[in-house]
């Protein structure tokens, strides 16, 4: 019986990405990826606004949630979000870029904590996510 190979953080990351349309029309980049680690980029476009013209808090919270799904599975596990808290700490307008990095702060058997941090074109801090994860066994694909 021939051992499975366990796929890379990047081929994990190239496997979630082939189906996911949200990342692709929230225009997020992805800068880098590792074990427990993502670090993303994106642009604020006028369709992200909210009613007082400043970025709407559903769009940091996804963008923060999805950097929390690539870091979280990039072990190669099937891994998904068990519970999650946002704070917004300033706004973000029309045209900002806005880096969100995720970096593992605990990785047990059957769970994982990160902390999400998006920060804006100055490095300030405009939102701060954490997120804690439950890996299953099963390995991605």
């Amino acid at each position: 019986m021939q051992e499975e190979k366990q796929l890379s953080p990047r081929q994990v990351l190239d496997t979630m990405l082939e189906r996911d349309t949200f990342t692709r029309w929230l225009g997020l980049k992805i800068d880098e990826i590792n074990s427990g680690y993502c670090k993303l980029h994106y642009s604020i476009r006028e369709d992200m606004l909210n009613g007082f013209d400043s970025v709407h808090g559903g769009i940091l919270f996804s963008a923060a949630d999805s950097a929390l799904a690539f870091a979280c599975n990039s072990h190669g596990r099937i891994t998904v979000a068990l519970d999650v808290s946002i704070t917004f700490t300033r706004p973000a307008k029309k045209g900002e870029t806005l880096t969100v990095e995720a970096k593992e702060i605990h990785l047990g058997n059957k769970t994982g904590v990160y902390d999400i941090r998006t920060t804006n074109e100055a490095g300030e801090l405009v939102a701060l996510f954490k997120g804690t994860a439950y890996r299953t066994s099963k390995m991605i694909k």
